[in-house]
């Protein structure tokens, strides 16, 4: 819904018509269509994109900047834009003029929104409500269904929507709160996963398109509630790939392990593999970046199958929080001293094998670890 900066549509004397336009729709647009559009938003089409930024006390250019940021088609100047529209650019300009954010941010948080909530969008009417409006009914159409369903499901999805962005707000602002300083908030010390499948482009030659789709959203769909379930982070999913993040070193190493283990276990689906780094990490707009991420991703590509394969700096934290011994050497002489005291020994969750050094693209020479389960005899899990 983004414009051109001509700025006509505006009266002669500069004043923006207030009422309704009757003739504002497209004699081609499909009446089901405009009918569902005002349900959805909930007010007619009333302004040209300038008439929208007059009102809002906003200039053109930075409406335009706003509404591309939104992920907003190009309309020129009809008369599309409604109340809501107005009152959207009014909130985030003045959220600029009262010094709450730059124009910067404030252009990054419309983008945020727009490409996180076009995706959300896609995916329910694709899957979701497609689905729902199938005729109950011989001689019905899917045009007939179609109006009421959405009439009736729309206030629950808005409320179910940001019941669950105010969840993921606060559990994000505590993660901040606990950084502990200013760099942190976004240059942080995370744990950065990859879980790839194995021979995915091999297997699109050979499967039809229904099938592969439904492999790749069980795959995704496993691996969210598995991330999310061990307190991991999804950061995004590829298809044949996802890519999550944890606060430190043992939960990304356990997420790790039960994919692997819970694909294992599906018949249906490929091997997988594993790449895990540990370190700095530069997050935006919910993305990682950096270095630890690039490593984690090449790590990823060296895997054995089934295996998972992490850097030094993620063994070294997994044997300074105790989840990993040094070495199995280490290991049995703890176990020996303890058992010579009278103590427990020391429960390690997780094994760790270094592997041969070798020389990674971009990154220089880099050694591997092999990452395992530890039995729950002690021992390293076979």
């Amino acid at each position: 819904m983004t414009v051109d900066d001509t700025g006509s549509g505006a009266d002669g004397d500069g004043r923006v018509d207030p009422e309704p336009a009757p003739d504002s729709a497209d004699p081609g647009e499909d009446p089901l269509a405009l009918r569902l559009e005002g349900l959805i938003l909930g007010a007619e089409r009333r302004y040209t994109p300038f008439q929208a930024a007059r009102s809002a006390g906003v200039s053109m250019e930075l409406a335009s900047r706003f509404w591309r940021a939104m992920g907003f088609a190009d309309i020129g100047q009809a008369k599309a834009l409604t109340e809501a529209d107005v009152l959207a650019l009014r909130r985030l300009a003045g959220l600029v003029e009262a010094g709450l954010l730059s124009e910067a941010m404030a252009v990054q948080v419309a983008r945020s929104t727009g490409q996180t909530t076009a995706r959300l969008a896609e995916w329910q009417i694709d899957s979701f409500l497609e689905g729902l409006t199938e005729p109950p009914e011989p001689g019905m159409t899917h045009t007939e269904v179609t109006y009421p369903i959405v009439e009736l499901l729309l206030p629950e999805l808005q409320e179910f929507l940001v019941y669950v962005w105010r969840r993921q707000l606060a559990a994000s602002a505590g993660r901040v709160v606990q950084a502990g300083d200013d760099e942190e908030m976004v240059d942080r010390r995370l744990a950065v996963g990859f879980a790839d499948l194995v021979g995915f482009t091999r297997l699109t030659r050979r499967m039809e398109e229904e099938e592969l789709g439904e492999l790749v959203e069980a795959f995704e769909t496993t691996s969210a509630d598995l991330v999310a379930a061990r307190g991991g982070r999804l950061i995004k999913t590829l298809g044949d790939e996802v890519l999550y993040a944890a606060d430190d070193a043992g939960t990304a190493a356990e997420i790790a392990l039960l994919l692997v283990e819970t694909m294992a276990n599906d018949e249906t689906m490929p091997e997988l593999r594993v790449g895990i780094a540990f370190g700095t990490v530069t997050t935006r707009m919910g993305d990682v970046f950096g270095t630890t991420v690039n490593l984690a991703s090449r790590l990823t590509s060296i895997a054995p199958k089934d295996a998972v394969l992490v850097d030094t700096a993620f063994a070294e934290e997994l044997i300074r929080t105790g989840d990993a011994p040094a070495s199995e050497a280490a290991a049995a002489e703890e176990t020996a001293a303890a058992e010579k005291e009278g103590e427990e020994p020391p429960a390690y969750r997780f094994a760790l094998q270094p592997m041969w050094q070798r020389p990674v693209r971009g990154l220089g020479v880099v050694e591997p670890w092999l990452l395992t389960r530890r039995g729950a005899g002690g021992g390293e899990s076979s």
